[in-house]
């Protein structure tokens, strides 16, 4: 079995990892010089920093356990904190170290800026979700499931719309409630520490991309940057790679690269015109995110703080750097870059106080950052009609919206179709 995967972000080093470990011969192929897909390492001003911010949870198992598979220690690499939001001077939501649910029920009613109404809304909509096994009868918007669920608009605003903004990507009149609600069934619903804030203490390509990279190698695999591949092509029963220097033959080829490039890569396969179709009908949705540095020293009150503005989120980046994200289409992509840069400043002298302009700053736009996660969003399966031909990444079905977890899920779907456990034969 020669298996080649053509992508090395978070889904293709995850399926390229457990393949590995199973023994089998594996070469990924990945076009830039750098590991990570959509998050990526990018040195600015002198920075290692990162092509946007991707926020990390307790509950994302498989990327914790797949850094621990490739000798990347999530004790070493990631700072774990207590679920808390915080929107200076408005709203905060600590959860404490008890046993759950007793730590959710606490950071509900305990809430500081809430009315009282809007905290025990708040404690009953999750008590009615989980009754129902966090299941919709049928799919609708979060807007709507708001509405329906009669939550305060202290909690839609503070609360409930950061988390689907933050996770689905997706303007919350469009965004699918059920996803959301199984988002909440495995974080805030789950286990105390499956809701924690984890902070990488490396850039994303190091935290688990170059990891798995570095395993794959010693587990006799190749990983080979800067390497292009044009098309995937049949030939005789495997496959070859259009760009492949070595002009290897595989058993087993895995499309790992984002839904936008799949049309060129399987062009050439017409079993796959079908699966291609139904990925030409997903629609995207942009992040935003802008790094500002500045000449001293500029203190959040937390890692991670809610804006609430122009920027949803803002991250501490180091003393002098900070990041904003801002989620989904919006009016702030319409700003020019210096206004839309001296808005976040204005926002974050708001929230750390008084500071002069930035001495640098960079926006970086993602276009087509996620698939927009609306309700019955159709999307392909790991498996495609095509036998031995897979797709990976963080639009494929799952419960998940498009999320790390989601990518990491979907490589590690695709290794256990390509090598099923011991005992277990494909469907």
């Amino acid at each position: 079995m020669r298996v080649a995967i053509v992508g090395a972000g978070y889904a293709g080093m995850a399926a390229a990892s457990e393949l590995a470990a199973r023994g089998h011969a594996v070469t990924v192929f990945e076009a830039s010089r750098t590991l990570g897909g959509r998050a990526r390492r990018l040195e600015i001003e002198g920075e290692r920093l990162d092509n946007g911010q991707h926020i990390l949870i307790g509950a994302y198992a498989e990327l914790l356990r797949l850094m621990r598979l490739v000798g990347a220690d999530p004790r070493a690499l990631i700072e774990r904190r207590p679920l808390e939001l915080h929107y200076p001077g408005r709203m905060r939501l600590s959860a404490p170290r008890l046993p759950a649910p007793l730590h959710l029920a606490t950071a509900l009613l305990t809430a500081r800026g809430l009315p009282l109404g809007a905290r025990l809304g708040a404690v009953g909509f999750m008590r009615a979700m989980k009754r129902r096994g966090f299941l919709l009868e049928q799919d609708m918007t979060f807007a709507e499931l708001m509405r329906r669920q009669r939550q305060h608009e202290a909690a839609v605003r503070y609360l409930w719309q950061p988390l689907c903004l933050a996770a689905l990507n997706t303007p919350p009149g469009e965004a699918s409630a059920q996803v959301f609600l199984n988002v909440l069934r495995d974080s805030l619903a789950a286990a105390r520490d499956a809701s924690d804030l984890l902070l990488p203490r490396v850039d994303y390509s190091a935290l688990f991309p170059e990891p798995a990279e570095r395993f794959v190698r010693a587990s006799g695999g190749e990983v080979r940057r800067g390497a292009p591949i044009r098309a995937i092509a049949r030939d005789g029963g495997g496959f070859r790679l259009e760009g492949d220097p070595g002009g290897g033959r595989y058993t087993h080829a895995v499309a790992a690269v984002a839904p936008s490039q799949l049309a060129r890569l399987a062009a050439g396969l017409p079993e796959l015109r079908p699966v291609l179709d139904e990925v030409a009908r997903l629609d995207h949705q942009p992040i935003l995110t802008a790094y500002l540095g500045y000449a001293q020293p500029l203190r959040l009150p937390g890692a991670m703080v809610g804006c609430g503005g122009t920027a949803d989120f803002l991250f501490q980046r180091g003393e002098r750097i900070v990041a904003a994200v801002a989620s989904a289409r919006g009016p702030h992509l319409e700003l020019p870059r210096a206004a839309l840069v001296s808005r976040i400043h204005e926002e974050i002298c708001g929230i750390a106080g008084p500071a002069p302009p930035p001495a640098w700053s960079r926006v970086i736009v993602e276009k087509r950052a996620t698939f927009a996660c609306r309700p019955d969003t159709r999307r392909p399966s790991v498996a495609t009609p095509l036998a031995n031909v897979f797709l990976c990444g963080d639009y494929v079905a799952s419960d998940y919206p498009a999320t790390l977890e989601a990518a990491v899920r979907s490589g590690v779907e695709c290794a256990r179709l390509i090598s099923p456990p011991a005992g277990r034969r494909p469907a």
